[in-house]
């Protein structure tokens, strides 16, 4: 921890690849690629400190196997800077089909063909070593709310008893290969034979806050790198999802780092980090940048460049902005480049908008050291007011 504003926290992760300074906005790599034609030179271009990739979709195409037997992840798609990779689970649950659940795992049919697989929390740990991220994500189940308070206890229970064997499993590993994977007392590490990898575990409860915070203390004990808030932003109102940040916040370890999967919007950052967490990833900035939303620092925070009114506008997406597109670029031409519907509009509009998720986490972190924090909070609850 380098400085704490109330609960906001500004803090540094040791990774094999590199420091990870927090607040940070993991970029989603699912497949080893951002999508809308984006490299990882792009990456570095517009900031990004960490790429996250998917289990579940690498396990399916090329195969972790491939991958691993080309050098790895960083290798494989040449990103020489942290990864994180996803456990599966959440796409075992909601792209899958026919999925079976069971005490040892996900029977599942693939997506891209229907053949069968079965995950393990075991196997997800195994894929995720070969794959050699440097944060690996706990194999558990995604509830589905609404769901009954009878079916989200019994469901968590289950997700601990695989978190511990998840855990285990990266010891198995560590132990045959003579480096450590699990243990934050070996973060700094720097005699391992091959990268070291970090298990967080994931709370998950759904929207009951008697199981949030019982499972919360319960995998807290296991004494992990860090832990992340699963199961949020997939159905609940945002009210809901502020108000289970809260309470599982104030029992995750003050001295790890704490993720928020799947999260969010510029404004859902801002109030997660008044809230303690440390960690976002979420598709949203090159999804809707394909769609051309772009986001900007003025008025209610994004434009559709599709409208009429910037068929002749020669400003750039955002003069507060420094990225490569607004530096060179004009709203006319890239309004022009998707209806003309040219691969070059998703590409600018993509670079645009993880080059402001990326600031953003920037002026968060300088925010929480200046004690400034609440007024660029202020700020953003003000934009989300303003009409478009």
């Amino acid at each position: 921890m380098i400085k704490q504003h109330s609960l906001a926290r500004r803090g540094e992760f040791s990774t094999a690849h590199g420091v990870i300074h927090t607040p940070v906005f993991m970029n989603v790599a699912t497949q080893a690629a951002i999508k809308g034609a984006v490299s990882c030179d792009d990456l570095n271009d517009v900031g990004c400190q960490v790429a996250l990739s998917n289990t579940y979709h690498l396990h399916l195409r090329p195969g972790d196997e491939i991958i691993r037997s080309l050098g790895g992840l960083h290798s494989f798609m040449n990103w020489d800077k942290p990864i994180l990779t996803d456990s599966g689970g959440f796409q075992i649950f909601s792209l899958a089909a026919l999925t079976k659940l069971t005490e040892e795992g996900a029977a599942f049919s693939s997506h891209i063909d229907g053949r069968k697989f079965f995950m393990s929390p075991e196997d997800s740990i195994r894929i995720q070593a070969n794959l050699g991220a440097d944060i690996v994500m706990a194999f558990d189940e995604c509830i589905e709310i609404p769901a009954s308070h009878d079916y989200v206890e019994k469901s968590c229970d289950r997700t601990f008893r695989w978190l511990v064997r998840c855990r285990d499993e990266l010891d198995t590993i560590a132990s045959r290969d003579g480096f450590s994977m699990s243990s934050q007392g070996d973060a700094n590490k720097s005699s391992c034979k091959a990268p070291y990898q970090l298990l967080f575990g994931i709370n998950q409860g759904a929207t009951y806050a008697d199981i949030r915070i019982a499972h919360i203390k319960r995998i807290a004990e296991l004494d992990l790198p860090g832990y992340a808030i699963g199961g949020l932003a997939v159905g609940e109102t945002t009210g809901q999802m502020y108000d289970i940040i809260d309470i599982v916040a104030e029992h995750m370890p003050a001295d790890r780092p704490r993720y928020l999967m799947g999260v969010g919007t510029p404004q859902n950052i801002i109030e997660s980090v008044a809230r303690g967490i440390d960690f976002f990833d979420c598709v949203m900035p090159a999804r809707n940048g394909r769609h051309g939303k772009l986001f900007t620092w003025s008025g209610s925070g994004s434009i559709n460049i599709n409208n009429e009114r910037f068929k002749t506008d020669s400003r750039p997406i955002d003069d507060e902005c420094g990225c490569p597109v607004c530096m060179r670029y004009s709203r006319a031409y890239l309004r022009h480049l998707f209806k003309s519907g040219e691969m070059l509009a998703m590409r600018l509009a993509v670079l645009h908008n993880l080059y402001y998720y990326n600031s953003l986490m920037s002026k968060i972190r300088e925010a929480i050291e200046a004690g400034t924090f609440d007024i660029l909070r202020a700020r953003f609850a003000q934009m989300a007011k303003e009409p478009i």
